[in-house]
């Protein structure tokens, strides 16, 4: 596989790749019941407990 080859691939498929897996990753931050886990998340540094104890 030559330069010119590869560039094409890149400029081709690359960009669907990219273009789904990016989506794919904006659907798994919204989907249903993701919003337990970010909430989690956020408030996780207030928590009074240490996890050694």
């Amino acid at each position: 596989m030559n330069y010119d080859a590869l560039r094409h691939f890149a400029d081709s498929y690359g960009l669907v790749f990219m273009i789904l897996v990016f989506l794919g990753l904006i659907g798994w931050t919204f989907r249903k019941g993701a919003s337990r886990h970010h909430e989690r998340a956020a408030t996780m540094i207030f928590d009074e407990e240490r996890p050694g104890d």
